[in-house]
């Protein structure tokens, strides 16, 4: 197949782009009638079948980065990042039995609303706007990767200048029309959806390798297997490593346990559930379900190694964009785009609206006093949900690669927050002596530690004379950053209890 035979993005793909675009859009627009409050348009009521949840928490969880991203890794690498997504299930199947139960027992909108129970006010919002940060921040960079193979279909008929800065508002606006409109029933049922096109466009990709590499699969397995990409544990002990048994399944427990456990943008999806048993089915279900996920993606990553041959691309992000765009057939070059599209539609819409959740719920309706009829809280939910479009479309404008798998840097920003917020929580859990000053030292302590050792080179570079500090923990690799953030705030929020006086009345969550 030669790249030349299929450059161009034909007035077939435009058109299974646009009719896809506008059909979710549309149909996000549908699922918001009859509204009715706050509660049902960002956890739906409750009313959300468990297998819909799954495939919701699937959608989320893969984003653009996970199509663009993973099959770099496996380009450049092997299979070992696996070993991370198996410590996901294990993170998830803690959550299942310990939180979940937690958050499904009363009418909670939020994950917060749990440190409130135990800690106090205060606890709550630090938490929320902790949340609110890390959650902005890295789903700009999401919406930033998504803007990659739109600007490749773009190149002929937009100036170059001006190719990014258009891929994201198409992008972002289209997202924030059905989100704004539909709530989290629009969210989940357009996120089914979108499953199964990016699926399709997966396996799509699959075949199309298969096709163009002679000999098929069994040649590129084979080839892959003699060069060592099919490896799939690394027993490595070193902190420094990404992708070894123990830090994947250690790591990776640890960051799906925070993403699943002290995360908005799945426990709100979680609450949507109709019982504790549907919210469990979904939440382990997921984890299955994204371990083939990343199979999957992972073996395109070495169908194209071996299609290329090894080529070195300028950047891992634009190996898979740049087969998509020169090498698929007419048709299937709109599918595999509208699944990216999907991808990135399904994680943007679920932040927007998981945001606005945490800003009404947990700042702007304590600050209020709770004297807001249901009428003026929806009203006020959908002006935060156009408030956070505008400010990830914003960040991600201005956001700029240095040549990174964005797919580690968007897990390394939400890294740095996680164990502290992680941390508060099993504090809540497992320590009836702290009060909230003990746990807001403990979430504080832990997260700001967390700054220094997430940033460090980035810091040491700033500041030189920091260099020889920070040197040991330079090289600690993304894994580990939530488990050492967990064990801070844990150990700090201890500690600070010996300070006082043990609470007369401890107050459990």
């Amino acid at each position: 197949m030669s790249s030349t035979d299929h450059a161009a993005f034909t007035a077939l793909d435009w058109g299974i782009l646009l009719v896809y675009l506008a059909g979710t859009t549309a149909l996000g627009i549908w699922l918001g009638r009859g509204q009715r409050d706050a509660k049902d348009y960002f956890v739906a009521g409750g009313t959300i079948p468990w297998w819909a949840v799954l495939f919701s928490i699937v959608a989320t969880e893969t984003s653009a980065l996970t199509f663009i991203s993973i099959p770099g890794l496996a380009y450049l690498g092997d299979f070992t990042f696996l070993q991370v997504a198996t410590g996901y299930l294990l993170g998830r199947i803690v959550i299942a039995y310990t939180l979940l139960p937690k958050y499904m027992d009363g009418e909670l909108v939020t994950a917060y609303s749990l440190l409130e129970r135990r800690f106090g006010t205060a606890t709550r919002r630090f938490a929320s706007v902790t949340f609110m940060f890390t959650r902005a921040f890295g789903d700009s960079v999401r919406v930033f990767a998504t803007a990659i193979p739109i600007a490749l279909i773009l190149g002929p008929i937009v100036p170059a200048q001006y190719l990014t800065p258009v891929s994201i508002l198409a992008l972002g606006g289209t997202t924030l029309l059905y989100t704004y409109h539909g709530g989290m029933r629009a969210v989940v049922w357009t996120d089914v959806i979108q499953t199964g096109v990016y699926l399709l466009g997966g396996l799509g990709a699959v075949y199309l390798l298969g096709q163009g590499v002679e000999g098929g699969w069994s040649a590129i397995l084979a080839r892959a297997d003699d060069a060592g990409k099919l490896r799939l544990i690394d027993p490595y002990l070193g902190l420094d490593k990404p992708h070894t048994l123990i830090g994947g399944l250690l790591g990776g427990a640890f960051l799906s346990a925070a993403s699943h456990g002290a995360d908005q943008i799945i426990v709100q999806r979680l609450m949507a559930s109709s019982s504790l048993r549907d919210a469990r089915r979904a939440l382990i279900g997921s984890g299955i379900g994204v371990i083939v996920q990343f199979a999957l993606f992972l073996l395109i990553g070495v169908g194209l190694w071996a299609f290329y041959e090894a080529r070195t691309f300028s950047a891992p992000d634009k190996i898979f964009p740049t087969f998509i765009v020169e090498e698929m057939p007419p048709g299937m070059t709109g599918v595999v785009i509208a699944a990216i599209l999907a991808a990135a539609m399904s994680t943007i819409s679920g932040s927007i609206n998981a945001l606005a959740a945490a800003t009404t719920h947990d700042l702007w309706v304590p600050l209020r006093g709770r004297g807001a009829d249901a009428a003026a809280l929806l009203r006020v939910s959908k002006i935060f949900t156009l408030v956070w479009a505008l400010i990830l479309i914003g960040g991600a404008l201005t956001y700029r690669t240095e040549g990174t798998p964005v797919v580690v840097i968007a897990l390394s920003v939400a890294s740095f927050t996680y164990g502290g917020l992680l941390g508060g929580f099993f504090l809540a859990l497992a320590w009836p002596r702290a009060t909230q000053r003990d746990a807001i030292t403990g979430m504080a302590t832990g997260i700001a530690v967390m700054t220094l050792i997430v940033f460090a080179a980035r810091i040491a570079a700033a500041v030189p004379a920091l260099d020889g500090l920070l040197t040991p923990v330079k090289g600690i690799a993304w894994p580990w950053f939530v488990l050492i953030g967990t064990t801070i705030t844990l150990c700090v929020g201890i500690l600070s209890s010996f300070t006082h006086a043990a609470p007369s009345a401890a107050r459990t969550a």
